[in-house]
């Protein structure tokens, strides 16, 4: 049993893929290259003690017994004690083969996942929000609010995607104007600084929540995020609805930043649950005005498409893609796969 450091993928049917994130933990199996992926139910990450105990569990449900494993995980990969970041749950593959008799396992990134999913998505899975026609083959930037803010790339060459992880939710976001920097001074800090997830995720939403509230020495009346998207969107409250529009077009500043960083004439889409939840929100003209708002730059902007992916289950339709044709993709396994030889 060692770490696996080649690049050439080819993954033993049948295979489990695993879409793991801070709050929900999404399985499913590939039998054979022709059959179609098997989807099982989505399981929350504080029913389980561990991550194998809850693949056990996904394992019940069926006789298939799985010889490879390509799990996405948010985490930053490195060693052999992978530590989720929003949840309590350490991926240890090496016990993991042991414990679930899995012969080979590949751990990514969960914002690779979703870099995947983004050329194996069909146009019925995509919402446009503005912008020009997307390049073929140009680059393309992918971030999503969830339990945590994941960022990540994808770009094209030598007649492969290459998808590029990175913790770019913890970029540092700062105030534009006066309303801004008077609502910034009640925005809870992490060691003195205000990172992008701090606002663009779901405890984020209620971190502005109660900085615009407080910043109007009003009371919050909610604290969970769901509440405030929904009264902001149907614009019940007023301190919600201030900051639904907040949380957009810092979501457009940051996607721009990333979308200049990237050059993504191939577009940018926005992941995830919350992105779904609010996209009326997401179309009104907020997001793409503080998106395209890059001076010198805001022409070039103009024509970069954004996109909303709208598959309740895009990450894993990632890992079956590159599980099915990994040639197809340039994804790099060194240091992240695992197995017995």
């Amino acid at each position: 049993m060692v770490s696996v450091s080649d690049q050439s993928v080819v993954l033993e049917y049948p295979i489990l893929i695993g879409d793991i994130g801070g709050t929900n933990a999404r399985f499913a199996i590939i039998v054979d290259a022709y059959a179609d992926t098997r989807e099982f139910p989505t399981i929350q990450t504080a029913d389980f003690a561990t991550i194998d105990e809850a693949i056990q569990s996904v394992l019940d449900q069926t006789n298939i017994i799985p010889r490879s494993a390509l799990l996405a995980v948010a985490a930053v990969i490195e060693g052999d004690e992978i530590e989720m970041t929003n949840n309590k749950w350490v991926v240890r593959p090496r016990e993991m083969m042991e414990n679930l008799n899995i012969a080979d396992i590949i751990v990514l990134n969960d914002f690779e996942a979703q870099a995947l999913a983004v050329v194996a998505l069909g146009e019925e899975n995509l919402e446009r929000i503005g912008g020009g026609v997307a390049a073929t083959t140009g680059s393309r930037v992918v971030l999503g609010p969830g339990t945590g803010l994941g960022v990540s790339a994808l770009l094209h060459s030598r007649r492969a995607w290459i998808p590029v992880p990175g913790e770019g939710g913890h970029i540092d976001l700062g105030p534009r104007n006066d309303r801004e920097i008077e609502v910034f001074r009640h925005v809870e800090k992490i060691e003195g600084r205000i990172s992008a997830e701090q606002i663009l995720c779901g405890r984020g939403i209620v971190n502005l929540y109660r900085a615009v509230a407080m910043a109007d020495g009003k009371t919050p009346a909610f604290t969970q995020p769901e509440e405030i998207t929904q009264a902001g969107l149907d614009r019940s409250d007023e301190t919600a609805a201030e900051t639904l529009d907040m949380f957009v077009t810092f979501l457009g500043r940051v996607a721009g930043d990333l979308a200049l960083i990237f050059m993504s004439h191939g577009g940018v889409y926005l992941a995830g649950g919350i992105a779904q939840r609010i996209l009326p929100a997401l179309t009104d003209g907020r997001l793409r005005a503080a998106f395209e708002d890059k001076a010198p730059h805001s022409h070039v902007m103009r024509e970069l498409p954004i996109f909303v992916i709208t598959h309740p289950r895009a990450a894993l339709a990632g890992l079956a893609a590159f599980a099915r044709t990994p040639a197809r993709f340039g994804v790099n396994t060194t240091g992240r796969r695992w197995k017995h030889v």
